[in-house]
């Protein structure tokens, strides 16, 4: 009886939803009637999922190369997909904010782990002959990264460390876009001429870029951080959690890419160039780009030495376990 009950009530419902849109709910019951059964291939898109791997090549390798960065994007749109709840909430619920940072930061630690996949995972003789057939498509093009940096912070935080002193929160967006950071990092540096890497990016995604830089303006997770209560912003557990974020985006994150660099592209004389003419080694390294994203979090000395003992241990690491 209690099941009868429960199954009327809920027709009940359905009616009354269906007639405040106006619909039909006879019309809707015979479309579930015929419907077929939801299997998991179909929900997940199981076999347009496993199409979407298309080497260039021959080397077998070079499909654990597209996979992992096919599984990376996944996981920057997770990244992505809880940023853009903490941004657009208008609560101010301290719970909410730490468990969104914390949900971003592992899967962050998903993605640092699984970088052995890159740099154990697949043979350096094969990668230095697939990679020619990938030019210039370098992971540098990845915007959803770009996203991840632009809803956390705000441009001026992202303006390359050389300029950064001359510009602040009243310079445009636009303006500060033009010096942002990751652009140096395909330049080159000598005459200044972008690479075809950067042409195809900024045409393809910088209007994009900057209408979310625009959306997000004075509404960045550092900018709900700060317009929270005093005791709010010294939360042991969110002061833990935005570090940690800062520590993977911006120091984590980079160092596992210049392991796989220096893996595939270092050479006794000299090192071999990325594939997108980027030039990584001065890109890469947290040290020499000193990209903060909750700076309020830290001392002046912190700040100065941001990165600084990771890249030395990464680049020293026989130095490093001596001392």
């Amino acid at each position: 009886m209690e099941d009868k009950e429960k199954i009327e009530s809920q027709i009940s419902k359905l009616e009354e939803k269906y007639k405040d849109s106006g619909q039909d709910l006879g019309s809707y019951l015979d479309g579930l009637l015929h419907q077929r059964y939801l299997t998991y291939w179909d929900y997940i898109h199981l076999d347009t999922l496993l199409s979407l791997q298309v080497p260039r090549t021959h080397f077998p390798d070079e499909e654990i190369f597209i996979m992992y960065h096919q599984i990376t994007e996944l996981y920057f749109k997770l990244i992505l997909h809880e940023q853009k709840q903490l941004v657009d909430d208008k609560s101010g619920n301290l719970e909410f904010f730490i468990e969104k940072v914390r949900r971003v930061n592992s899967y962050y630690k998903v993605l640092i782990s699984s970088f052995s996949v890159m740099i154990k995972g697949m043979e350096r003789e094969q990668f230095l002959q697939y990679r020619m057939a990938l030019l210039p498509a370098s992971g540098f093009q990845s915007a959803q990264f770009r996203m991840i940096e632009l809803y956390a912070t705000p441009l001026e935080n992202l303006v390359h460390v050389t300029d950064r002193a001359q510009f602040s929160s009243k310079d445009s967006i636009e303006e500060l876009y033009e010096y942002i950071y990751w652009k140096k990092g395909a330049t080159d540096l000598s005459t200044g001429e972008k690479t075809l890497t950067l042409k195809q990016f900024e045409y393809r995604y910088t209007p994009r870029l900057i209408r979310i830089a625009k959306q997000v303006e004075n509404a960045t997770i550092y900018h709900k951080y700060l317009s929270l209560p005093k005791e709010q912003r010294e939360d042991s557990a969110l002061v833990s959690a935005l570090k940690t974020l800062d520590m993977n985006a911006n120091i984590n994150w980079q160092l596992m890419h210049m392991g796989s660099a220096h893996r595939y592209l270092r050479k006794d004389t000299g090192d071999i160039e990325a594939t997108g003419g980027t030039n990584w080694k001065e890109y890469l390294p947290p040290s020499f780009q000193k990209i903060v994203f909750f700076p309020e979090l830290y001392t002046e000395q912190e700040l100065n030495n941001w990165g600084k003992q990771w890249v030395d241990h990464m680049l020293n690491p026989d130095k490093s376990r001596v001392e």
